[in-house]
């Protein structure tokens, strides 16, 4: 079975260019409700079974992605979001699980907090490890979530599996592939990365530590999974990175 560990899909509302694909200048639409056969067909073409699905950090819509797994159970895979810094985040991690979301996204520059805030995410982390959610931290070069930063938190929660989405990339990558060497909990999830990454972090952890992801639409599932398949020849490897991996995370029987 192919799963993909990560990938965005929006019920844009709102006046953003860069959430509608508007044209400068253009009125953009009020409301674009999101089709699911877009992501669906792609899946198809590519030989995806089952595609991890969040909402982009601009907006938090849970119900919305909870609304998409229960309407495509055998194809989607919900991760929620929450702001830790509010109120309600813990409330709302445990109402996202009743929903049948399986994991939590964070976004640290795009939400304003520190990775490495133990006041503000351990008891984020103590939910997740309670509920059985894994944890993907968005970590583009970014300096509120660097790889080492989250393997401070991390640490503290070794029952919570924790994925560092595209690898640290790009100049971080090293300090991605160190962490995940040492701590079993850490993952590496392959989307915005090069090839040779791939193949660094692969002789360096080995099959098991490492995710496809596409982060659809920003890339398309075939192009992925062409890198993967540059990057790891071993069938029985790829497998692992293509989806088994996942599914062990996720406790989902394959």
């Amino acid at each position: 079975m192919i799963i993909d560990a990560y990938n965005t899909t929006q019920d844009v509302r709102g006046r953003s260019d860069y959430l509608t694909g508007a044209r400068p200048g253009e009125e953009p639409p009020t409301y674009v409700p999101f089709d699911p056969r877009r992501i669906l067909d792609r899946m198809d073409a590519a030989g995806v079974d089952m595609a991890m699905v969040c909402s982009l950090a601009q907006r938090i819509e849970n119900d919305f992605i909870a609304g998409l797994v229960a309407d495509h159970p055998d194809r989607f895979i919900g991760f929620g979001q929450v702001m830790p810094q509010a109120d309600d985040a813990i409330q709302e991690i445990e109402r996202m699980a009743e929903m049948g979301i399986k994991g939590l996204k964070l976004h640290p520059s795009m939400h304003g907090y520190h990775v490495a805030d133990h006041g503000l995410l351990d008891p984020v982390f103590r939910a997740c490890a309670r509920l059985g959610l894994p944890v993907l931290i968005n970590a583009l070069d970014d300096a509120f979530c660097a790889p080492l930063a989250i393997e401070e938190i991390a640490k503290d929660h070794p029952d919570v599996p924790t994925i560092i989405a595209h690898m640290g990339a790009v100049w971080n990558v090293p300090e991605a592939i160190i962490v995940a060497e040492r701590r079993p909990n850490i993952y590496l999830e392959t989307s915005a990365t090069l090839i040779a990454d791939v193949k660094r972090a692969y002789a360096r952890v080995g099959p098991e530590k490492i995710l496809l992801g596409s982060e659809w639409p920003g890339s398309d599932f075939d192009l992925e999974r062409m890198k993967i398949a540059k990057a790891i020849p071993d069938e029985a490897d790829r497998a692992l990175v293509e989806g088994l991996n996942f599914a062990r995370i996720l406790r989902m029987e394959v």
